[in-house]
């Protein structure tokens, strides 16, 4: 569970476009994620300032890096993206359901199934 301090840092992190292109090429790219020449390609930056954006996303949580060889691979941080998300919405409804309910309809066209990203 994230702290507004972490949530801040998140919101801060997102209010990029690059970076906001970049957690979505990475979401898009599941758990297997990209490398950084591919990374920079998808979203349109050079890799200097790709360097620069992912250690801002980095720092907020809401993606990973890990290395296969020579390559770095960027990955989508599940757990910070979701815990965002958990943080708008935890003090959801106050008594209206219909709220919530058009927040879990939305999360539920997901076409991902439970425990997939565990699996890759």
């Amino acid at each position: 569970m994230i702290d507004e301090r972490q949530a801040l840092a998140a919101f801060a992190a997102l209010g990029q476009e690059h970076r906001l292109r970049i957690v979505r090429a990475l979401v898009i790219a599941g758990p297997a994620g990209l490398s950084a020449g591919a990374l920079a390609g998808a979203v349109g930056v050079s890799g200097t300032n790709l360097s620069f954006h992912v250690k801002e996303l980095l720092h907020a949580g809401l993606i990973q890096a890990r290395r296969d060889g020579r390559s770095i691979l960027y990955s989508a941080a599940y757990p910070g993206l979701s815990g965002l998300i958990e943080f708008l919405m935890r003090d959801c409804c106050q008594g209206r359901p219909e709220v919530c309910g058009q927040i879990t309809g939305a999360l539920a066209a997901c076409p991902c199934q439970p425990g997939e990203a565990d699996d890759a």
